[in-house]
């Protein structure tokens, strides 16, 4: 498998829930600037949406947005523990969290990467991810991941997206919960050897 993704960005829930799955895979990294992979190949021909991650299967074949990729990986390596059993009520909670994250986390700090972001519409995205910072800090009590006991591709993709706070200013500090979480996951081997291989730390 080749995981395709730009340092830093959402492709880096997929790159992490590669290096927790244990399965064998290559990278290669888009540069945003010439729509050019480090590989030499054209980005629009590998995948036309335009954006990361797209991993590449042994087959040949292509699969694309991070939510698909980081459950095939997590299937494709069952003792892993990345992803509850499919066609249960837990993996139906774990996509649960995925779409929470993908729809009302990640798309709220959209805005704020805009060249010619306003102050209101800053003002607003900071308030819209307050609301849903407050509801994953009560739903964190008690529990060392999202789902739990066990570190789940979901937790892969709320550390990432949670990283950018940094990026664009917004304040995690009146969350206790989410930010002893994030500490947790950065600690995780596997979550460092991806940070590293992106030049993140």
């Amino acid at each position: 498998m080749k995981l395709y993704y730009a340092p830093g960005a959402c492709s880096l829930a997929s790159h992490i829930t590669l290096q927790e799955s244990g399965l064998p895979f290559q990278t290669d990294k888009l540069d945003f600037a010439t729509r050019i992979t480090a590989s030499g190949e054209k980005y629009a021909d590998v995948n036309p949406k335009g954006y990361v991650p797209a991993l590449r299967l042994d087959d040949g074949s292509m699969l694309t947005e991070g939510v698909a990729i980081m459950q095939y990986v997590a299937d494709r390596s069952p003792a892993s523990n990345l992803a509850p059993a499919a066609g249960t009520l837990p993996r139906y909670h774990l996509q649960e969290w995925l779409n929470f994250i993908a729809t009302e986390i990640h798309k709220s700090y959209g805005p704020m990467f805009a060249p010619n972001v306003t102050d209101e519409a800053k003002a607003r995205a900071f308030a819209n991810l307050e609301r849903r910072y407050g509801y994953v800090e009560a739903s964190l009590a008690g529990k060392d991941y999202l789902l739990g006991s066990n570190f789940t591709v979901a937790d892969a993709y709320l550390f990432t997206v949670s990283n950018w706070s940094k990026i664009v200013g917004f304040d995690l500090s009146p969350f206790p919960n989410v930010q002893a979480y994030l500490a947790r996951i950065a600690a995780r081997p596997a979550v460092q050897a991806a940070l590293k291989a992106e030049g993140l730390v």
